[in-house]
């Protein structure tokens, strides 16, 4: 069998590929594949570069032109194949696009997650099968269990919580799951640095990326001003107030793409108390703002749920959530309600193989989350991601507090 392995040119996805070719049975293969998601030579401003220049790159962020060379110097030295493939018009929009879109709706997208969904797994599967292989892998701290009894396989957190990336892996289905292998999830960081080096490996000593591929500061208003001017379109820099959540006006505001649940600077007032933005308002084109305890909220819905774990409409379910990469998991009530869009955006959220509770016909598509204590910062378009100990239930897309 062949198995293509996502090399990304860092330590993890090539400490993965070792163990794979390391582990792999007779007559089994391993690929090496590099997906180019993102020309960093687009957007030059914001590298700091002239229109004109096309010598610079950026470093510190996953997917660059180093990275490619590093993945290719890896393959190499593993004596196995290796190929770039461009999925770089479908990542502008799936991804991108997406992410700017959502942006000026006031919400605060996670592109890493809509990455994974659409294009690592969706796209990568059908890529690798194209070359005949029958598994991918990736470099991603996490764990694939099958469960004997009813052939569902089950999503596992990474042995490592420091690095455990089953949050950014929530809209995986049954069937990339079937296909998919995690060769890291059963180790710790440290281990994996150490493996690296005891194999030489040419990027044992290679820091990780922090940035976001598409953003070459950890500015997005910058991102999305510069990447709306290349598309000749005109961000409208509509001025609306900023108020306090009792309704007292206490400035105005230039855009409601400058501000995100939570955020404390650049508010542009003065009130002699820290004032953080409690909510993004759309309809009324206004910034509310409050004290941090008003960020504290329980209920929230959330849309294009994706549920590993098969559930059932109205079925109430007492498990673990958490809002962003980062939270930990807090205890919540999910109910699925009755009558709300199935088929998930099309995508199929299990096979049948992985049975159906009595009375479920199709997933529910939304969710309401109740969390048991009030959490911080609760953010419409991050994900919400639900645990059953270490294994994901499912996920989607916070749309609104309440």
């Amino acid at each position: 069998m062949i198995t293509a392995i996502a090399m990304s040119g860092g330590v993890d996805s090539s400490t993965a590929a070792a163990l794979l070719v390391e582990n792999k049975s007779d007559g089994d293969r391993v690929v090496g594949l590099t997906m180019q998601l993102w020309n960093q030579r687009r957007l030059p401003s914001l590298l700091g570069l002239d229109a004109g220049d096309a010598s610079g790159h950026a470093s510190g962020r996953c997917c660059s032109l180093d990275d490619v060379y590093d993945a290719r110097r890896v393959a190499e030295f593993l004596g196995i194949p290796y190929y770039v493939v461009n999925f770089q018009e479908r990542f502008e929009a799936a991804v991108v696009r997406p992410f700017v879109e959502r942006y000026l709706e006031g919400e605060t997208p996670i592109p890493c997650s809509l990455c994974n969904t659409e294009i690592k797994f969706a796209q990568f599967v059908e890529t690798a099968r194209q070359i005949g292989a029958g598994r991918i892998a990736t470099g991603h701290y996490a764990r694939i269990r099958r469960d004997d009894g009813d052939g569902r396989y089950r999503l596992l957190k990474g042995v490592d919580p420091a690095k455990d990336q089953s949050y950014f892996l929530f809209g995986l289905t049954q069937e990339q799951l079937a296909c998919s292998l995690f060769p890291l999830g059963e180790f710790r960081k440290e281990q994996v640095r150490a493996i690296a080096r005891e194999r030489r490996l040419p990027v044992a000593e290679k820091p990780e990326s922090q940035e976001i591929c598409f953003v070459p500061s950890r500015s997005y208003r910058d991102f999305i001003e510069a990447y709306l001017a290349e598309q000749g379109e005109k961000l409208e820099e509509t001025a609306g107030e900023i108020v306090s959540t009792d309704g007292r006006v206490l400035g105005e505001h230039h855009g409601l793409h400058h501000f995100t649940v939570g955020q404390r600077k650049g508010l542009g007032i003065a009130t002699g108390q820290p004032l953080y933005v409690v909510q993004v308002d759309r309809a009324n084109n206004r910034v509310v703002v409050g004290p941090d305890g008003e960020l504290f909220r329980r209920r929230f819905l959330v849309r294009n749920v994706n549920w590993i774990r098969p559930v059932a409409a109205s079925e109430t379910i007492e498990a673990c959530v958490k809002i962003r990469n980062k939270h930990a998991a807090a205890p919540a009530r999910i109910v699925a309600p009755p009558g709300t869009c199935p088929g998930l955006a099309g995508r199929a959220a299990y096979v049948p193989s992985a049975g159906l509770k009595p009375g479920a016909t199709s997933p529910p598509a939304e969710a309401v989350v109740e969390f048991l204590n009030p959490q911080r910062a609760i953010t419409p378009g991050q994900a919400a991601v639900f645990y059953a100990g270490d294994e994901v239930l499912g996920g989607g897309w916070i749309a609104k507090v309440e």
